[in-house]
This record gives structure tokens, sequence and C-alpha cells, in this order.
């Protein structure tokens, strides 16, 4: 049975109006929210043909909301699933023009292309403008880059830059519903070049066009059209506010100029609109449009009630007083004050839950908080959290553990390390861009498919033989045996001999070795097996290949929805064939992109379900998690700068002339054009490092409160060990150090 705080009381008192809570880590928002919906739900403010809209960010917490206001309403005695909807702006969205699709000019079979058809299009928008401006990187490169090093840079980084470039432009133009002609009509009528948008431009040309070939849109897309709908039919619109007249929104904190515009015209002047969120947890700048600001101007709006939801129950004291130093440090003492007047980090401080609570703070530990100051190398960095690892989970099977990181890249690493034990082992689940077991069954898949895409090649044929007794890599017997005959098939001259060999012709004559003979037998009628089926439809030939690679029912699922994917990839490449595949399964097998379906964080993750194991995950995966112990990796200037003249950022790329953020110089460029404003080249590459330090100054926050009991903080010198502690870090080093020395 809930029993709300005082401050959550405050909340469900709420009957109508504007109101705007402002919720610390670990303050309940999600219980809070759900309680409340459904004590509308159960009031006589709703006739039989209106819903409660609650509105969040992920399908994951869409899953979560449903089933606690489910709980509520069952409590209130009355039936789940009736009077209340619960949407991620996307699926309200879809709701939306599904209802009236010819309002925004869609026909009723439109499709809407996820995000790997997205990229896919995206790419062949950029390759094509790459390749039909060859010279367009001289004006940006840096002009110390000898004749090769530039050839190098414009063949292999400078695609991957324009991509970066038209992504964030084009996400950015979507929100502040700008179309293509409208962008050349803005630029024929201004009179100082604009090159970033004029390139921009062009492949937002292109990536339209081949969105309107498959008759399909984009998730941004989705958004805008919904809010045109909103705006074309003033009939549908109050139908809409009277189907919805209460609008619950969850994590306001990451929403988006489109996004406010949406609710806002839903809710109306007068209607009734809750915004609940955490400005402090915004970290999502960097890959959306979503800024914090959204929330803090609507908290100070006039008619909106404003409150707070300020206990926590989550963290011991010793957290909580770490969490609430890095705010008043941000506030008051942060180096830049360029940096504070953006107030990166505001108040409410978070308070423990009040006596009685049922939900009351772990004992504090103050000795289980660790800042560890002395400088180590990434891998001694690894190293050391893997030992600690090591010895901490065998004596806590009961308690759950992870590590985060501020990038994918670095948790691979942490992977690779716990993979590589033997005594004792360490079990790990993930949280990254792909699981290791997504990554190893597309590898596998890719591979086999990668032999049957050329099968005469006798290094294929070696390779698809090691995927296939892969299990036997850790018997030192099995894996001596298996390179003996990955050595012969490599010497095969004719692979047609071994296969397919005529009569009295058979290459596998000449192998004496009666085991290896065996084996390289089975493995022969194997693969003529697969050849066999290759003139299957794709996604059979997946279900083939993976009934003979793999035995565990997580491989089987996966090998299923990688069937599923690739199908729906033929389907809309009718032309493809087996290299086009094996290239699709390579870019997972590579984690260059999330799998959608198949991680654990696409249905909601559970720590609690993983006691006794480390979760590792970024800091971004991890919000609205949280564990008893937890590590945070890398928290150097790299990672986590602070504005400083010798701190590094990921977004300024070392080719480019000038230390220049070319995605922000072509977003500054744009909102000029959008704003009828003058542009300066290298303002906004300052404003962008400004927005990156407040931005990594919430995401450490948000790292440091997912810890319940025990907190590791550490930091390394980096690749060419010229890295130093974030300043962030060096200030709560310092402070606990006090506070430890007065206790």
């Amino acid at each position: 049975m809930f029993k709300p705080r005082p401050k959550q009381q405050e909340v469900l008192d709420y009957t109508g109006g504007k109101m705007g809570v402002a919720a610390v880590p670990g303050s309940g928002k999600t219980r809070t929210l759900s309680a409340l919906t459904a004590k509308l739900v159960a009031s006589r403010l709703l006739d039989d043909d209106q819903e409660v809209l609650v509105v969040t960010l992920v399908n994951s917490a869409v899953d979560n909301f449903s089933r606690q206001v489910g709980e509520f309403v069952r409590e209130r005695g009355l039936l789940p699933g009736f009077g209340y909807r619960v949407r991620t702006l996307h699926g309200l969205s879809n709701d939306i023009v599904r209802e009236r699709p010819g309002l925004v000019g869609l026909s009723d079979d439109f499709t809407i292309v996820d995000e790997r058809e997205a990229s896919e299009i995206m790419q062949d928008a950029v390759t094509s403008w790459v390749r039909s401006h060859p010279d367009a990187a001289e004006d940006y490169l840096n002009a110390e880059l000898d004749d090769n090093r530039r050839e190098y840079i414009k063949r292999d980084n400078w695609p991957d830059q324009v991509l970066s470039l038209a992504n964030a432009f084009i996400r950015q133009a979507k929100d502040w519903e700008l179309e293509p002609d409208d962008i050349r009509t803005l630029l024929d009528e201004r009179d100082d070049p604009l090159p970033l948008v004029e390139m921009c431009h062009e492949i937002y040309v292109n990536y339209q066009r081949g969105l309107s070939y498959r008759g399909a849109v984009d998730f941004q897309d989705l958004i805008r059209l919904a809010l045109k709908a909103l705006q074309q039919d003033a009939d549908y619109l109050k139908r809409l506010r009277h189907r919805w007249p209460f609008v619950l929104e969850d994590e306001a904190q990451d929403s988006s100029l489109l996004q406010e515009r949406i609710l806002r015209t839903l809710v109306g002047s007068k209607g009734n609109w809750v915004r609940v969120g955490d400005p402090n947890q915004s970290i999502y700048e960097t890959f959306t449009t979503a800024k914090p600001e959204y929330l803090r101007n609507f908290l100070d709006e006039m008619g909106v009630t404003a409150r707070e939801l300020p206990n926590s129950g989550r963290s011991t004291l010793s957290i909580i007083a770490l969490a609430n130093a890095l705010i008043d440090w941000t506030i008051k003492q942060h180096p830049m004050e360029l940096v504070r007047r953006r107030a990166p980090l505001q108040t409410p401080y978070i308070q423990p839950s009040p006596p009685g609570d049922p939900q009351p703070n772990p004992p504090d530990q103050p000795d289980q908080i660790f800042l560890y100051k002395e400088a180590l190398s990434p891998q001694e960095e690894i190293s050391m959290v893997v030992r600690s690892l090591q010895r901490w989970l065998p004596q806590n099977p009961d308690k759950t553990a992870a590590v985060l990181v501020p990038r994918n890249r670095r948790g691979f690493e942490i992977v690779d390390a716990l993979k590589a034990l033997r005594e004792p082992p360490v079990e790990y689940v993930e949280l990254l861009r792909s699981t290791t077991t997504t990554r190893e069954a597309a590898g596998a898949l890719g591979n086999i498919l990668n032999y049957l895409a050329g099968p005469g090649s006798p290094n294929l044929l070696a390779t698809a033989f090691r995927v296939w007794r892969r299990e036997d890599r850790d018997d030192p017997l099995a894996a001596q045996r298996n390179e003996n005959v990955t050595k012969l098939l490599r010497g095969c001259k004719r692979v047609e001999d071994y296969l397919w060999p005529d009569a009295g012709n058979d290459w596998l004559d000449g192998v004496n070795d009666p085991d290896l003979h065996e084996l390289m037998d089975a493995f022969r009628h194997l693969i003529r097996r697969w050849q066999r089926a290759v003139t299957l439809p794709i996604d059979q030939l997946i279900l083939t290949l993976a009934g003979d690679l793999f035995r565990n029912s997580v491989d089987l699922a996966l090998a299923h929805s990688i069937a599923v994917f690739l199908r729906r990839s033929a389907d809309t490449h009718p032309d493809w064939r087996l290299p086009q595949f094996t290239d699709e399964l390579a870019v997972v097998a590579r984690n260059e992109r999330k799998f959608l379906g198949l991680s654990e964080d696409d249905s909601g993750f559970d720590p609690d379900k993983h006691k006794g194991k480390v979760t590792v995950a970024t800091i971004h995966a991890a919000k609205g998690l949280e564990w008893d112990r937890v590590y945070l990796l890398s928290v150097n200037n790299y990672d986590f700068p602070s504005a400083q003249p010798y701190d590094q950022y990921i977004s300024e790329k070392w080719y480019v002339r000038d230390g220049l953020n070319l995605e922000a110089e072509g977003l500054a460029q744009l909102a000029g054009l959008y704003q009828d404003t003058d542009y300066a080249e290298g303002l906004a590459t300052r404003d962008a490092r400004l927005d990156y330090t407040s931005e990594r100054l919430r995401l450490l926050y948000v790292g440091v409160t997912r810890a319940r009991r025990e907190l590791i903080i550490t930091w390394n010198t980096g690749r060419q060990g010229d890295l130093q502690p974030a300043l962030p870090f060096v200030a709560l080093q310092s402070l606990w150090d006090q506070r430890q020395k007065k206790q």
C-alpha cells in the first residue's frame, strides 16, 4: 500500500490547472505520478469517453507506468486499462496522425522508418553528397596537414564528420519545423554565405526524398506532423482535448521544443497539465534537441503551481551529501563564470526521507565512499575495478553492483576484461549499445553468410569452421585440434575438391589423422546443407543456420529476432543479396548500431534481478536505475571537461582547423538563418564547450545518485597519458577529505 510522503501528498492533492514538479533522484516521482493518474481516473472529473493521458520518454517507462497505474486502479476497485492511456511522445504522435493522416498529406498506409532504416537513408544521402563534392573538406582541414594525411582524412574521416553534422542539423531543423523548401527560401533571401547550411540542406533534401520514395516518415517527422494535424483542424483538436482532459508528463526535463508545443497545443491555455522532471538529470542534449530550460521556464510561468519532491530514500546520507556538494560547488565555486550563469545544476538539494518513512535511507557507511585520487592508466583503472569486483561480489551475493562509464567504448573494454577472467570469474550483464550475446550471435551468422557469399574462398571456409567450433576455445586440446583443421582448410586450393569431390578425387582423403578426418567430414556435410539452403528467403536461411550453430535459448531467440530484422531489410531492399545482409550483421557485431528490440533495457531493466552480478552500463543508460555498489570510471578532463584551456572535447576533431566544432558551427548557421541574426565563426564552438561542460556536470550528478550504499569514483590519464582528473572530481575529493577529517 502506497503511503505518500508529505511532499508527495502535495502533488496528489492536485485537481486541475497547470502544475510543475521538480523531483530529485530517488524521490518516487513515477510512483507519485501513477498514484495521481489512478486518483484522477477514480474521481468524478472524467466522463465515460475520457482518459487521463500520461506521456513519458521511453517504451520501458510506458510498461512501468501502465503496471503501476493498473495496481493503483485495482486498489480502488476499478478495472485496469480503462480511463487512462500511457504513451511515449512518438506513440502519442502516431495515435494523432494515424487517426487523420490526410490532414498532413499522408496516405492511410504510411509507414514509419525505424532507427536502422533512417540511418541507412541518411548514410546514402551523405555518401552521395561527399562524392559529388570531393573538395568540400579543404575549407575546414588544418593547414598544417601534409598531402598524404589530408587525402587519408578526406577518405576515412570526413564522411563521418559530414554524417554527424547532417544528423544534428536535420534533427534541429525538424524541431524548428523547417522543411527543406523553407531553408532554401531563407537561404535565397540571405546575403552572406552559410556554407554548412548549404551542405546540410542538400543532404536534407536527399534524405527527405529517400523517405518519400518509401512512402514513410521518420520519428521526428511524426512529431512534427502530429503538431501540424492539431493546428490544421480545430474540430479534431477539440475532440482530442475532450478525450484527454488531463495530461501528465514524466521526464519533462528531456522535452524538446516540438514536444512542448504539441502538449501545450493539446492542453490549451485553460487545460490541465502536470509536468514532472528533474532539470539536474537532463543528459541528452548532445544527442537530441532536449533542453532543461523548457521545464525550468514552465516552473516559473505565471499560473503554474510549482511543487517539489525533494525527499529520497535511495541512498545513504553520505552519498546524498556528496551529490548535494556537487550542486553547491557548481553554483558557487565552478571556475568558469559562464558555466555558473548557465546553472547546469540547481536546487532543490536532495533531502533524506522523513522519519517513519516506509522507504528509509540505507544505514550510512562513510567508509564505503572512495574517490581514488592517484593517477591510473586506462588499463590500470580497469584492472583495479575488476580486482575489486572479484573480492566484493562473492561476499555480497544478495547485493547489486554496477560499473558506469561515460562512453560505450569504455564499457566494451570492461566487458572484455571480465570475459578474460578465470578464477574467480565475475558474472556480468550489459547495458551498452548492444550486448555481448547480441554481438557474438550477429558476428557468427554474419561470418557464415560471408562464406556462403564467397563459397570458393578457403580463408572464408576456415573462418566458418572456427565459428562452428567456437565453443571449443576454452578447451586447450580441442582448440589445438581446431587450429590444425583451420590451417588445412586455408591450404585447400580448390574448395570444391573438399566439399563436392568427383569420384576418386576427394581432397579429404589426404588428411591422415583420423580425428581430424572425422571432424572435417562432419563439417563438410554441414556446409553442404547450408549451401542447399542458400536459395531460401533470408529469414529462413538464418533460422536454418541458427539451428546448427546455437544451443541455448537466448541465442536462438536472438537468431529469430535477427531473422525478422533481415527479412524487413529484404522487403525494403528487394535487390539485396548475401553480401548486403552480411554487411548489416557486421554493423551490429561491431557495435556501430544498437539492435533494437533485443536488449533488456528496451523492455525495462531491473537491477534487483541480477544480484551477485555486475551491470556494465553507460551513465546515460543507468538513468532511472540504482545499485547497492557503483563504480564511476573515467572521471577525467576529457570525459568531464570544465571549459578550461587545457581541456579536450569529443566533438572537436584534431584535423579540423582552428579547433572548430563543425556540428556547433552548422547549428549556429542554421540558427542565424532561422532567427535572422548574424553568424560569427568560432562563437558557437565556444558556446558548445560551455553547453557540453554543463551537460557533463549533470551526467556526473546522475552517476553519483545511482548508488545506494557504496560508491567508488576513479579517473585515468587517457591513451596518451596526458589527461587530468576532472575539476568536479578534484573538488568533491577535497570536500570529502575535509568531511572525513571533521568526523
